[in-house]
């Protein structure tokens, strides 16, 4: 078995992308584990994950590692916020913010697991009611299904520190049907612009269609 390391506590084993299973034996969304001596590898689906889309297409700078402090906008059933709990381990955290109760339902299960990860039910343009818990984190990770994608992102900046990362999969379809995505991804970036500076643009097809993930430093 060929082990490379791509971030910290990224890897591909045997060319497929994976992070090192924080809670041995235990699956989240069905994916396949790898063990190897005492290592066990979770593989990491790009089909099912945005962030490891960007990674199979040049992601060049990942700065989420161990003992990161993440918060994570839109973290759904917790299928990619899993790995994000993977890569930051038992000493950094994931502050997981879903508007859906539905979606919160299947992640309690995973955080019940996973104490690193710390679900919070609430709307991620509300800051006020999760501010206090989450302090300033080093790192946002955003994939929301929403019109104002930027203005959620600019509210929770104040809770990343300066100079932080900030990674958005910007949704065209979510923020304006009757534009042509690349003009919505513009608009997007000229509307954080205050805030961030670009720091890489990254296609994600043929992972995810109409999508533009961005790498993002706060000034």
């Amino acid at each position: 078995m060929k082990v490379e390391k791509l971030f910290d506590g990224v890897f591909t084993v045997d060319g497929k992308l994976a992070t090192l299973n924080l809670v041995k034996g235990v699956r989240v969304y069905n994916e396949d584990l790898v063990d190897d001596e005492e290592r066990q590898y979770r593989l990491w689906t790009p089909y099912r994950s945005k962030l490891a889309a960007a990674i199979m297409k040049g992601l060049k700078n990942l700065q989420i590692k161990k003992g990161s402090h993440v918060l994570y906008l839109g973290a759904a059933t917790g299928t990619t916020a899993s790995h994000v709990s993977d890569i930051v381990s038992e000493k950094g955290s994931v502050y997981c913010i879903e508007i859906s109760e539905r979606s919160m339902r299947d992640l309690l299960e995973i955080c019940e697991k996973r104490h690193n990860m710390l679900p919070i039910l609430q709307d991620a343009r509300n800051i006020d009611f999760y501010k206090d818990e989450v302090g300033v984190t080093d790192a946002i990770y955003q994939d929301v299904a929403a019109r104002d994608q930027d203005v959620i992102l600019l509210r929770n900046a104040d809770l990343l520190k300066k100079e932080g990362y900030a990674y958005v999969a910007i949704k065209s379809q979510s923020i304006d049907v009757s534009k042509s995505p690349m003009l919505v991804f513009d608009s997007f970036l000229k509307a954080v612009s205050s805030k961030f500076e670009v720091v890489q643009k990254i296609d994600i097809e043929p992972y995810d269609k109409m999508h533009l993930f961005v790498v993002l430093k706060k000034r």
